[in-house]
């Protein structure tokens, strides 16, 4: 969920931001955020968030395996984050004969935690500005092209003058359009393994109904520890590894939350687009996102109808379906939330209030063609952007969309080789058709592709389709299934075997006139084109919008403004805060839910709401040992108005001292729109409980050594 009112009024004058409003770098929450959370119950420092040379909250902050955020709770490099961020991992290690992920998982000791094929974690060492140095190698006379290579260069230098050969990663970025940048210090840690996570019942309770809505009875928890060598450096997967000794990690706490409470959350939310102008809104709502959410349905459903009858299938396409699922549902959560609050209408009024003055004599001559270039741009963009979407719904939701010319390539150059050259290639030719073909289905992935490109080619109307799909689809009347169930027979992409025959014999002929990559090449030549035409709208588009930006800011230099989220750390505070009464909700306030909610909602044998019959037996008995809240019940999840996004997934929710409450890992249907307007009224963030968690570890599932671990503040 995200958040901004940064537009201005008739008189052009920009309301401030509200406390619990903005992702803020650590950087500058000195200057700009530090008075306001003191004020809130912060008892921080500001050296204490984030301090380069002593050990600080941000060195407990982890980005985990690049889409979620995590964070460290023992000094043993113990790593709490959320179940679905952990998912591909656990549905990874899991079979159907030891279903971790269905049944729940907690190793005994350091020797029995599981290691996954791929997986890491990114901390965050020191930003930096570079805004003056990159501005420096540009000027007005530029060509956008010429600009972008400019920065690049520029950024590159930066790069490899901060990486200290080779020992961190270094990222320059760009924020406010372009009009500033950082540079971003990163080290990786490689070797990460399952410690545990609760059963599927518990970890993904509620499923797609409750996906995004409140109340919520979810314990979205898993738990993982980071390994290094024994001096305490990155190291590839080794038995002689040994947990990390981080810097920092965070205590857990004990106390509970009450409204109003103060709440800090730290983490890498992915992305906002609060500057986005009126017409990408519209543009948005009315064509891009209904092809997302049609496309992405449609995938869906294909997959569940295999998955549901294969309880392999179902582990294999598990973090797939759910990936796809969960933003399903966002997209049209967006859709319905800025149709109804008419946001592109309340950002076309203050984009005609911001014309007037760009036109005022001083300003015109920078800023006074921007809204209608902007505006230009979308309306002659909205038809590529449905297109567009149906086509990446495709490449999102079918394997063989894209991995066939992907390969392909790698595949001729094997051809063309000499022996030792293929010799040479071979290994790693071999492990990633082992990645790809490992777990798949060809009945889902045959069914998925004949459908969707069946709804692309029927749907894309506006815009011109693959040359090839159209094609086929005029020969076949636009149904695929007999054209791709043959393509699959004759391609040596069909299946593993038919492609390890191919490298044993490798013909380049073959390859080119193979029926799957002639239509994947199809797709991805059109997924990756772009006219003239279409290159001077991008570049017009860009330079306008960087221009908006700068001229908004120009116009209210009195304003504290945040940048759009981008995947770099960030800071948001608020407060513990409730939504009005809901029936549905058992609690007396409508900012918590309890076991008493959550059991309420079970259904014996349900996919969404079946519970462990465990859990129900200590629920009925009341065993909730030092969990429970001082008023009895025992807490699941709470609600914060912290402004987060997705990437804020598995960010810690803490409490004016630094300790842990809670983890951060959804927000509410309600303010869906917060990606491009924050909601004062509605936008929340739902978190589990840290004792809820607690609790699943050491009363349900009997794993206390993993509490004792911890340092409990009570």
């Amino acid at each position: 969920m995200k958040k901004i009112i940064l537009f201005l009024t008739m008189s052009l004058m920009v309301l401030p931001v509200r406390a619990d409003e903005g992702m803020w770098f650590l950087m500058f929450i000195e200057r700009l955020n530090h008075r306001d959370m003191q004020k809130m119950g912060l008892q921080l420092t500001t050296e204490e968030i984030y301090s380069i040379n002593n050990h600080s909250l941000k060195d407990a902050i982890v980005q985990f395996n690049g889409g979620c955020t995590a964070e460290i709770i023992s000094k043993d490099g113990l790593v709490l984050t959320n179940h679905h961020c952990g998912y591909e991992a656990i549905a990874e290690l899991s079979t159907p004969e030891a279903n971790w992920l269905k049944n729940g998982f907690w190793a005994a000791n350091h020797a029995g935690e599981l290691k996954p094929k791929s997986l890491s974690v990114r901390f965050f060492v020191r930003m930096d500005d570079a805004t003056k140095r990159i501005l420096g190698k540009l000027n007005p006379n530029m060509t956008e092209a010429e600009r972008e290579k400019a920065i690049q260069q520029e950024s590159a230098a930066i790069e490899k003058e901060n990486s200290e050969n080779g020992k961190y990663v270094v990222s320059v970025r760009s924020f406010f359009q372009g009009n500033e940048f950082y540079y971003f210090v990163y080290q990786d840690y490689n070797d990460v393994r399952l410690v545990g996570t609760p059963p599927e019942s518990i970890g993904k309770f509620g499923g797609d109904t409750d996906n995004w809505e409140w109340p919520r009875h979810t314990g979205d928890f898993s738990m993982f520890r980071v390994y290094a060598d024994a001096n305490g450096n990155p190291a590839e997967y080794s038995e002689k590894n040994v947990p990390l000794k981080p810097k920092h990690y965070l205590p857990v706490s004990l106390k509970g939350v009450q409204e109003n409470d103060f709440a800090m959350i730290l983490g890498y939310p992915g992305r906002t687009n609060r500057w986005m102008p009126a017409g990408g809104i519209e543009q948005n709502v009315k064509y891009a996102y209904p092809a997302w959410v049609e496309s992405s349905k449609l995938g869906m459903d294909k997959m569940k109808v295999h998955m549901d009858k294969d309880q392999k299938v179902r582990l294999n396409y598990a973090s797939k379906y759910a990936q796809v699922a969960n933003y399903w549902k966002n997209r049209q959560g967006m859709i319905d939330a800025l149709t109804k609050h008419k946001t592109a209408a309340t950002k076309a009024k203050n984009e005609a209030d911001f014309n007037k003055w760009a036109n005022k004599a001083e300003n015109k001559a920078k800023y006074g063609d921007v809204i209608t270039t902007i505006n230009g741009y979308y309306a002659k963009t909205n038809e590529k952007a449905r297109h567009d979407n149906y086509l990446v719904g495709m490449l999102r939701t079918s394997a063989f969309a894209a991995t066939p010319a992907g390969l392909g390539r790698g595949l001729e150059q094997y051809a063309n080789s000499n022996e030792s050259g293929r010799a040479a290639m071979k290994g790693d030719l071999d492990a990633y058709i082992e990645e790809v073909y490992g777990t798949m289905y060809l009945p889902i992935e045959k069914d998925v592709l004949a459908a969707q490109l069946n709804l692309y080619a029927t749907k894309s109307t506006g815009y011109e389709i693959a040359p090839l799909v159209a094609k086929i689809g005029k020969e076949n009347n636009y149904n695929y299934t007999a054209y791709v169930n043959n393509a699959f027979d004759n391609s040596i992409f069909g299946t593993k075997e038919k492609l390890e025959a191919w490298l044993a014999n490798p013909s380049v002929e073959t390859l080119k006139n193979d029926p799957l990559y002639l239509l994947s090449s199809d797709l991805m030549t059109k997924y990756r084109a772009k006219s003239e035409e279409q290159q001077k709208l991008d570049a017009d588009f860009s330079k306008s919008f960087r221009l908006l930006v700068e001229g908004l800011r120009v116009a209210n230099p009195d304003v504290k403004y945040y940048p759009d989220a981008n995947s770099t750390l960030r800071l948001t505070y608020g407060k513990v805060r409730s939504l009005p009464k809901d029936k549905r909700n058992d609690a007396k306030k409508n900012y918590y839910t309890t076991m008493q909610g959550e059991v309420a909602k079970y259904k014996p044998n349900d996919e969404e709401f079946d519970l462990p019959k465990r859990l129900l037996e200590l629920y009925e008995k009341k065993d909730f040992g030092q969990y429970a809240d001082k008023a009895g019940y025992m807490p699941v999840n709470f609600l914060t108005d912290n402004d987060i996004t997705g990437g804020n997934s598995g960010s810690p929710v803490l409490n004016g001292k630094g300790e842990l409450i809670g983890l951060a890992f959804d927000g509410n249907i309600e303010a869906m729109a917060g990606d491009v307007i924050f909601d004062k009224d509605l936008q929340r963030t739902i978190n589990v409980d840290i004792r809820y968690v607690l609790w699943v570890i050491d009363k349900y599932s009997n794993a206390k050594h993993i509490v004792d671990e911890m340092t409990i503040v009570k």
